[in-house]
């Protein structure tokens, strides 16, 4: 199989290396913020991976110091002609591939991890971080009221700190996320590929159906994605002024007057 398949985004690369296939989100100039065609680009990664022959596991990272923001908010979508993602809306997302992928998933996580990168990381069968990582879920901020943040990170870390980092904005270091159970290791930064592909070579002594029968019953534990929610919110107005307030580097019209400084909320 050829390196840097068409996923259908010029920011994401595949590379095959062995039998496990590496997919790079690299948009350094917009900070590897995903766009709705990353998104897919992703899900088709993981389809990909179980459709092959070859290939037994698969490992996203990122590059620089950023590993995934979340989706793009400044409306840059400049990833070609055709925007599959929009047309497919929430539905190009690719969480509920990862969560059920039957081949194992790695996240390999070298730095700013945010709202859908950290999906991303905490629906993967192992997630390895850089200590140079920071995590966070800014949704609210920008008026989403992610149903996959609301079913997935309780079940990681405990309702109170969800409640937190949901509704405040607080971000974790890696080593915070290591303790309360967003990551399963952090290591220093130059040991971040040697040590996902020695996790991955360990993945691989594992029992294929037996292996996918204990995801199945740990995914279990995650609550019920309400996707009427999540697609509502998406489309609401309050997206639009969150939106609009990320691009114009202000606080959101909702943030009381009191509260209101100029720069990006």
């Amino acid at each position: 199989m050829a390196n840097d398949v068409d996923l259908g985004s010029r920011f994401l690369h595949w590379e095959q290396r062995g039998t496990t296939a590496w997919v790079t989100i690299d948009r350094p100039e917009r900070r590897n913020a995903l766009t709705s065609n990353m998104y897919f680009g992703i899900r088709r990664a993981v389809d990909r991976l179980n459709a092959s022959r070859s290939l037994h596991a698969l490992v996203v990272t990122g590059t620089g110091d950023v590993f995934a923001p979340g989706g793009e908010l400044g409306g840059q979508h400049d990833d070609g002609p055709l925007n599959i993602g929009e047309l497919l809306g929430t539905g190009a997302v690719p969480f509920d591939s990862i969560r059920e992928s039957r081949k194992p998933v790695v996240a390999a996580v070298n730095g700013l991890c945010m709202g859908g990168g950290l999906l991303i990381t905490m629906l993967s069968d192992i997630a390895i971080a850089s200590e140079r990582a920071v995590f966070g879920a800014p949704e609210l901020r920008r008026g989403v009221a992610d149903a996959y943040h609301a079913a997935i990170l309780p079940e990681h870390v405990g309702v109170a700190l969800a409640r937190d980092m949901l509704f405040t904005g607080r971000r974790l270091t890696a080593h915070e996320a290591e303790r309360h159970g967003l990551v399963a290791r952090v290591v220093p930064h130059e040991q971040l590929v040697p040590t996902t592909e020695d996790v991955v070579r360990n993945l691989l002594f594992a029992a294929p159906r037996a292996r996918v029968a204990l995801k199945r019953l740990i995914n279990a534990r995650y609550g019920v994605v309400d996707r009427i929610t999540f697609d509502e919110s998406v489309h609401g107005d309050e997206v639009v002024e969150g939106f609009r307030a990320f691009v114009e580097k202000r606080p959101p019209s909702w943030v009381p007057a009191e509260l209101r400084v100029e720069g990006r909320a």
